[in-house]
């Protein structure tokens, strides 16, 4: 049997890790971290939108205060799946939020790349949000070196009345899955004994403490993947991606 460079083989038992997270705007070191565990990472983008949670918009420091950085979308509503929303392709948003990088980043060692690259994120011709993130997580990937494959949930034929837990062992199962991975803060809504029956292991990532130097009085932890990238070269968040624990 030939094997796919996305699963690995331990003897006569193929190992194929795979982690599902809804897609957010450049998130926290955490999520990427996920990502680069897994063999596969299913971007979960026909569930519900979260208002005001992570979906478009991720936490930056600007003057030594945190501020939010967006995505402007339009017709965001709990009531739709996230890819049912549309990308508000307003350039005066857009620029302002790129200014915004410009103020709180222009002086940090990495500003240049990290700056072109979210320009070419912001100006992605995308409509939908779902697509328009997946490109953007597919980006930061190239320029971090993380090599997982991505898939969008919704291109996956599955019983979409399956709700939770039900639902992420069928994609497990349809995809041929030895291993799942959730982030830890999800401990709660999984059980280990229910991936058991299926011949899946359950694990948790819980990301470790990392600290850099930021450029401001006060280091902020857990800020956007793009203050993490502004201040270290590619190759040391590639390093940073290997700091957690499983559980």
């Amino acid at each position: 049997m030939e094997l796919n460079r996305n699963v690995r083989k331990y003897e006569d038992t193929v190992i194929m890790k795979l982690a599902i997270m809804q897609p957010y705007f450049v998130p926290y070191i955490g999520y990427w971290q996920l990502m680069n565990a897994v063999d596969k990472y299913v971007v979960y983008d026909d569930v519900n939108y979260i208002n005001r949670g992570w979906i478009n918009r991720n936490r930056i420091v600007v003057n030594g205060e945190i501020k939010y950085f967006n995505v402007p979308i339009i017709g965001a509503s709990q009531n739709k799946k996230i890819n049912e929303i549309y990308i508000n392709h307003d350039k005066r948003q857009i620029d302002k939020n790129l200014r915004m990088l410009e103020l709180s980043y222009k002086k940090a060692p990495f500003f240049e790349p990290v700056y072109t690259l979210m320009k070419n994120i912001m100006y992605s011709d995308k409509q939908k949000l779902s697509e328009y993130l997946f490109d953007s997580l597919k980006s930061i990937n190239e320029y971090i070196g993380i090599e997982t494959e991505l898939l969008l949930s919704s291109s996956i034929k599955k019983d979409n009345s399956l709700k939770g837990q039900s639902k992420i062992i069928e994609i497990c199962k349809l995809l041929g899955a030895s291993e799942y991975y959730n982030a830890i803060g999800g401990k709660a809504l999984y059980s280990q004994d229910d991936f058991k029956i299926e011949n899946i292991k359950l694990s948790f990532l819980e990301t470790e403490y990392i600290e850099y130097t930021q450029g401001g009085k006060d280091f902020i932890p857990w800020l956007s993947i793009v203050d993490v990238m502004m201040f270290n070269s590619a190759e040391s968040v590639n390093e940073m991606l290997t700091h957690y624990k499983l559980v």
